[in-house]
């Protein structure tokens, strides 16, 4: 099994950020294979990637918020 590197940055905030950053890539992602589901006629994947969109977008506002509270304090 490979190992995954070291992350660059030993650094809470920057985790942080990687994170917030890829739940908000996945909310847009999502509505593209929202689309292609749509597309084919496919209701229950639809609603399937929906449901994870919606999970996506409340962590990444969660996310965001906790950033905030921690650069605001420096």
């Amino acid at each position: 099994m490979a190992q995954k590197p070291a992350s660059p940055v030993k650094d809470k905030n920057y985790d942080l950020i990687t994170v917030l950053q890829r739940c908000l890539e996945d909310v847009w992602r999502l509505e593209t294979y929202k689309e292609d589901a749509k597309g084919e006629g496919d209701a229950e994947v639809v609603e399937w990637f929906a449901k994870l969109q919606d999970r996506c977008r409340e962590a990444g506002d969660e996310g965001k918020r906790l950033l905030a509270d921690r650069l605001s304090k420096g």
